[in-house]
């Protein structure tokens, strides 16, 4: 059960939520930004842009980029036969 942290933290940030979570903390985080586009152009069409173009670019990140280049949609492979021993040692050699 040692594993389950590298489980759980994958978890967390793969699939939607992961990717929702993110967009939110992104968008909090640019809040500074957007109160600066904001005062500098004295218009709240500045934020709505700059939030539009986040949005944009993250959507462009999320569905295109991370499948590309984690080959999402591609066919899986077989994985290599090994003997049985073989994993066996593998893992439990670091198990009292």
């Amino acid at each position: 059960m040692h594993h389950i942290g590298i489980v759980a933290g994958t978890a967390l940030l793969a699939g939607f939520w992961g990717n929702a979570a993110l967009y939110v903390l992104g968008l909090v985080l640019s809040v500074p930004m957007f109160k600066r586009l904001h005062r500098r152009y004295g218009s709240i069409a500045a934020p709505i842009v700059g939030a539009s173009v986040f949005t944009a670019l993250f959507l462009f990140s999320a569905l295109v980029l991370g499948p590309a280049i984690n080959g999402v949609g591609s066919a899986p492979t077989a994985p290599a036969p090994s003997s049985s021993s073989a994993v066996e040692s593998g893992h439990a050699t670091h198990h009292p």
